[in-house]
């Protein structure tokens, strides 16, 4: 029993094994260990962001080419990283090629986009010709003034002209358009749809109609156009009549011309159509209201620094003639300008329902290689400082259009509600 106890106390009281040196090489291995892992992993990360810069260098150089004075290279300082990277990834792990053009020109699309105002966009140099296609009012299409519900996206014929592509088949004033070869009408700007329907004169665009809640496809060959945005005719009692559509650079011509034409056959009175105007050039409606108002301001724009610039009528040719003005939801911008003139001078009687609302400016502005920025950058105000951005234009005479003929009847002046209204309150004057 004592050597067991004995034998027992002698182990407790034997030093113990020394462990540091042990732990020591475990510890030195760990380190080496982490330090072997992260030099892969920064070669690793070294060789994927070169492939990175490599896979997007084209286009980050194409983005680096604007000549921005004093800001050359801007991009890749700031935010090249992230955007080389996100290039990489769409070029190897989408599931198309990937059209670096059209990569570039999203890049510019999408920071104009966020803004989040749908009177401001990017044009490529094409959409840009396009685009001064229309304001020149020569083109190659099918001869329909199509309108763009902003809320809805919805794309209507709002007039079909005389002997084009869009009469012959049989299109109408009212019909909704889906799609123009396979391009949807409410995911695209109007003025970026327009040059599906648009192109070379003697070609074919399918079109996807929705008339009264029935689908109906349509195959119009386009063909040369030669809009013309006024239109005149003498009514009843020597009261003449001029429709504008929208205001072009030769809209102001055109005008002149049709009124010297009525004052010619013996005008007493004018009807003045605004109705589904959506707009257009403003120094062409400034023309126009400098030819009919005495002196006086008859627009002005603020920007957001508050500088404000006038547009004035000089009374040189002033017209001294009872003035009705037609306008309904559709009348917009240039023809809301023209019409809160009108109002403002108490120089006529608006007549229809509340107009759409547009009371700001865009610019356009030319790049360097063809392309161009539209931006909204003033705010414009009627003479009497009346801002209309968002609620309109309140007519004098409030009246829904109803068209007083038969289902299958023409259109015609006297049918038309609106206008034989517009002969009653003249009448009365």
């Amino acid at each position: 029993m004592n050597t067991e106890i004995e034998s027992t106390l002698e182990q407790e009281i034997q030093p113990k094994p020394k462990k540091w040196p042990i732990v020591l090489s475990l510890i030195i291995g760990l380190a080496l260990g982490v330090v072997i892992t992260y030099v892969g992993l920064l070669r690793i990360a070294y060789n994927n962001r070169s492939k990175i810069e490599e896979a997007s260098s084209d286009v980050i150089e194409s983005l680096n080419n604007d000549k921005i004075t004093g800001n050359q290279g801007m991009l890749s300082k700031v935010s090249a990283s992230k955007l080389e990277t996100i290039i990489y990834i769409l070029e190897n792990y989408y599931y198309k090629d990937i059209d670096k053009e059209a990569m570039v020109d999203g890049v510019y699309k999408g920071i104009v986009g966020s803004l989040d105002d749908p009177y401001s966009d990017y044009y490529t140099e094409d959409e840009y010709n396009d685009l001064m296609q229309t304001l020149t009012g020569n083109y190659a299409g099918i001869g329909a003034l199509l309108q763009k519900d902003v809320k809805t996206g919805e794309v209507t014929i709002t007039k079909v002209y005389d002997n084009t592509p869009a009469e012959k088949e049989g299109l109408l004033a009212g019909d909704s358009i889906v799609s123009a070869d396979g391009n949807l009408a409410v995911d695209e700007d109007l003025d970026i749809f327009v040059q599906h329907i648009r192109g070379e004169a003697g070609t074919d665009v399918k079109l996807v109609i929705n008339r009264d809640g029935e689908k109906l496809d349509i195959k119009c060959t386009r063909a040369s156009i030669a809009t013309p945005t006024v239109e005149h005719q003498m009514l009843k009692g020597n009261v003449g009549y001029i429709a504008v559509s929208q205001f072009t650079e030769h809209t102001y011509d055109d005008f002149v011309a049709a009124y010297e034409d009525l004052e010619s056959q013996g005008m007493e009175a004018i009807v003045f159509d605004m109705r589904n105007n959506g707009g257009g050039l403003v120094d062409s409606v400034v023309d126009i209201l400098d030819y009919i108002l005495p002196e006086g301001t008859v627009v002005y724009t603020m920007d957001k620094a508050g500088n404000r610039e006038d547009y004035t009528s000089k009374a040189s040719s002033y017209k001294s003639i009872p003035i009705t003005v037609l306008v309904n939801e559709n009348t917009a911008s240039a023809a809301e300008i023209f019409t809160g003139a009108i109002r403002d001078f108490d120089y006529g009687t608006i007549i229809g329902t509340t107009t759409f609302g547009k009371g700001i400016v865009q610019s356009t502005i030319p790049l360097e290689d063809g392309s161009a920025l539209k931006l909204t950058t003033q705010t414009y105000y009627t003479p009497s400082g009346d801002s209309i951005q968002g609620k309109g234009i309140d007519p004098d005479v409030e009246l829904e259009y109803e068209f007083l003929g038969s289902k299958d009847a023409e259109y015609d002046v006297t049918l038309d509600n609106q206008i034989q209204k517009a002969l009653e309150v003249l009448s009365s004057k």
